[in-house]
């Protein structure tokens, strides 16, 4: 069984223990690549560019120090990173014997604290967001492993006809409306089909036949999967 439920939770556990931490940072290699080159603008290669081997530094840095009260840690990984980056160029351009303007120090300063804003407002590319799915992916696969749900498992309870998509995506908006349900799925980790039936006024049985498809569903709406919910259709 995964023993973790989100990226989040395997960071604060692994904190103490290095094998983890490397175990992370190879898992998380296309990852860290993928925020380099969209800061570098220009493809990189691990073993050749210099800015990789800041980047794995800066995620292990992230890891060190990133705690709940920072938010979702890929966010704050990605945010380390572009900082040190901005730290390397800095330094490299006064070994240069380059002067550096009070005004542009206070550029590259006012960049970091805008960089959790510059990423929700720039567009990546489809390679780029591709990388980005397929990690997030390994993510929900890890979280519906917890309810005994695999993809095969979600695809055939997905909706064939339309009266039953119409069905599904009624409970899915209904779920998302109450926090107590949201509440139930997450933390209890069962699908409270007699409060949704009850609720929407229909048989349970047809939220039942719907249960695996309903609760990836609610998993990735309420979950930080933004690179899914974009590529799904869910209307």
């Amino acid at each position: 069984m995964t023993k973790y439920q989100n990226i989040n939770e395997r960071v604060i556990s692994i904190k103490e223990d290095i094998e983890e931490i490397n175990s992370l940072i190879e898992e998380y290699k296309p990852f860290i690549a993928s925020v380099v080159e969209k800061h570098v603008n220009r493809y990189v290669e691990y073993g050749i560019d210099d800015e990789l081997s800041i980047g794995l530094m800066a995620f292990h840095e992230a890891i060190e120090k990133y705690d709940i009260d920072k938010g979702n840690f890929l966010a704050f990984a990605k945010m380390t990173i572009k900082h040190r980056l901005i730290d390397h160029y800095r330094k490299e351009q006064k070994g240069q014997g380059q002067v550096i303007s009070l005004e542009q120090e206070k550029q590259d300063d006012e960049e970091y604290v805008n960089l959790y804003v510059d990423e929700a407002v720039k567009e990546y590319t489809e390679a780029q967001k591709s990388q980005l799915r397929r990690i997030e992916l390994e993510e929900i696969k890890k979280e519906l492993a917890l309810w005994g749900i695999s993809f095969a498992d979600v695809a055939k309870s997905s909706p064939k006809q339309e009266g039953t998509r119409r069905t599904y995506l009624a409970a899915i908006d209904y779920i998302m409306k109450t926090p107590e349900l949201i509440d139930i799925i997450k933390n209890k980790k069962y699908l409270p089909v007699e409060k949704i039936a009850a609720g929407l006024k229909i048989p349970r049985k047809r939220i039942e036949l719907g249960r695996n498809y309903i609760i990836a569903a609610v998993l990735i709406l309420s979950g930080d999967y933004q690179y899914i919910n974009e590529y799904i259709k869910w209307r």
